[in-house]
């Protein structure tokens, strides 16, 4: 059986936040250490969409998690908890926040992409311009940079492709260059 085909089966064929029926799709749920039913939810698009863009956000539509906070699986109570720290503004998700308990790996899990910190206390990583660098973007290097640990320098103008972040320092992203994955300072890229 697929992953889809095994979440179907846990869900009963509804979406797992909401149980809306509209195009039920297989949501990973970030950082992914491991692809499968354990680390994904069967979601419609309606929620899909508002996951991955906030400025789409109907408050109105998250009551639903009133219930889904509730799952036995760990996967549907990590969004349930990133969408009410979303919208703890509104003044019910703070309530419903209050109630919810998580396991500590879990909750772990949960803070891992940021959600719920204060714009404040959020690590922002910009590159040598300022530019805000995300997860997956593209970067070119504005400096040579000697590979620590060999002999190799990384030339300026090496692109960096689909770097990833620091979540504890913002001046660091990781990234390949050329078949080396390496820790490189922000100041020393430009995004693409």
């Amino acid at each position: 059986m697929s992953v889809k085909d095994d979440l179907e089966a846990r869900s009963g064929s509804t979406c797992e936040l909401c149980t809306g029926t509209n195009n039920l799709e297989v949501f990973e749920v970030e950082p992914v250490s491991i692809s499968g039913v354990d680390s994904s939810i069967l979601a419609c698009e309606t929620c899909r969409t508002q996951i991955e863009d906030p400025e789409q956000m109907d408050a109105n539509h998250w009551r639903c998690l009133n219930d889904s906070m509730w799952s036995e699986y760990d996967s549907v109570k990590v969004v349930a908890w990133r969408m009410l720290s979303r919208l703890k503004s509104e003044g019910w998700p703070k309530d419903l926040l209050d109630m919810m308990y998580l396991e500590p790996e879990v909750l772990d899990w949960a803070k891992a992409t940021g959600e719920g910190l204060a714009e404040a206390d959020k690590i922002i990583h910009r590159d040598v311009n300022g530019v805000i660098l995300e997860n997956g973007d593209s970067v070119v290097l504005v400096k040579d940079l000697k590979i620590k640990g060999s002999s190799q320098v990384a030339k300026q103008g090496t692109a960096v492709r689909r770097i990833s972040l620091d979540r504890e320092n913002a001046e660091y992203i990781e990234g390949k260059v050329g078949p080396t994955m390496m820790v490189i300072i922000t100041k020393y890229v430009k995004k693409i």
